[in-house]
């Protein structure tokens, strides 16, 4: 039967994440599908996994000049900046790629993953104490503010405090106001700032230093390009909106728990990436495109946009056996909830594996007993398929 397609829906992704039935009606029966806004233009639905692929590929014809999400972008807010990545394309997003990217080498990796282990366990041990709370507020929030607060060299309590700025003061909070944003956007602004000014005076052993005052090629990030930077990375969604979710996938299958947990260093690596798979915390990007073309028969003009569901390429049937079973050996597991190669696939990919791959190897170590205390509240996102809240005992 064919379920209401209505993709705008906030309020139902709010109450049940991704919108799985529409995702698989719309792969079988219309996977170029052109939904209406009430107050937008309106835009192609890409659903199938071959698609998103070919699209993320070609950005000569799908650019990101309107941002990803659903709304065009305005120059005025957080994401409508050309100093932002999600809204580049061509040399400067190339150059800018290039230049964030020379720190994200495998040595730097070497050296951050021991860094990440002890901060992981010192969370933990913390928590361990309590008995319970809430594992999105105090564990996956407060470990991504330790690995950003390593990356930076600068104090842990301060990148705490501005990863819990709280609801509403958020760009991916659907429920934010234009001044609470900006509110929360500059006090982030301003601290990438002082980062900018204390590591031009006092460099250290960081990747912030290398960033701000190492030259490649004879280029190097200005300081209004590492703050906006700063303000992306703390904001980054992919590692914390994995954890929680990761952790109730485990819960609502407590046959593939039993299995990992029978071997956690052999299924731990495949474990990860069926839990980006299965619950693909980035919902979809948005393109626009630039000539008349065609996908799947489908011709679509120049100036109308697409959006990409990541969501339904992860559970495509022609890619993945029984997608929508949650199977922590699938292995190969090509799912795209890092994007779907291109010039925007994300950056801080592998570093997010190991901030997954670490905290569940130390929770599951430490905290095997771990279960939930109560119902868990979905992030009020539009963008991201997240977990606001989540109670737990340990």
């Amino acid at each position: 039967m064919k379920p209401v397609i209505d993709l705008m829906n906030t309020e139902s992704l709010f109450k049940h994440g991704n919108p799985w039935d529409q995702y698989e009606w719309l792969r079988a029966n219309a996977p170029v599908y052109w939904q209406e806004e009430a107050n937008g233009s309106g835009y192609w639905a890409i659903t199938k996994y071959e698609d998103i692929c070919a699209i993320s590929r070609n950005p000569e014809v799908f650019r990101s000049v309107t941002g990803p999400f659903f709304d065009d972008r305005n120059p005025e807010n957080f994401f409508g900046k050309d100093t932002m990545v999600f809204a580049m394309d061509g040399p400067q997003h190339a150059r800018y790629r290039k230049l964030l990217k020379s720190g994200f080498t495998p040595e730097n990796l070497t050296i951050l993953r021991p860094r990440i282990r002890e901060i992981a366990r010192e969370i933990l041990n913390t928590e361990m104490q309590k008995g319970s709370g809430d594992f999105v507020s105090e564990i996956a929030l407060r470990l991504r503010a330790g690995v950003v607060a390593e990356m930076m060299g600068m104090p842990r309590q301060d990148l705490e405090r501005l990863v819990n700025l709280g609801p509403g003061r958020t760009p991916i909070d659907d429920t934010a106001s234009p001044e609470d944003l900006m509110a929360g956007v500059m006090e982030m602004l301003a601290y990438g700032q002082s980062i900018t000014d204390i590591k031009q005076k006092s460099p250290g052993n960081d990747l912030a230093t290398f960033w701000i005052n190492n030259e490649v090629d004879g280029d190097r990030l200005t300081a209004e390009e590492f703050m906006w930077f700063f303000a992306f990375i703390l904001m980054e969604e992919g590692p914390r909106n994995a954890i929680a979710p990761g952790l109730q996938l485990l819960f609502d299958h407590p046959d593939q728990r039993a299995k990992l947990m029978s071997n956690v260093d052999g299924h731990l690596a495949t474990a990860i990436e069926e839990m980006l798979r299965f619950s693909s915390p980035v919902s979809h990007f948005k393109r626009t495109v630039m000539e008349d073309t065609t996908i799947r028969g489908q011709a679509i003009k120049a100036g109308e946009r697409v959006v990409m569901f990541y969501g339904s390429a992860n559970r495509d049937e022609d890619v993945f056996v029984n997608p929508n079973t949650f199977d922590i050996t699938r292995d190969p597991n090509p799912h795209v909830a890092f994007g779907a190669g291109g010039p925007h696939l994300c950056l801080g990919m592998h570093v997010a594996r190991v901030e997954l791959a670490v905290m569940f190897k130390e929770l599951l170590t430490r905290m095997p007993n771990v279960e939930a205390n109560g119902d868990f509240a979905r992030m009020h996102s539009s963008f991201i398929a997240g977990i606001h809240s989540m109670p737990v005992k340990y």
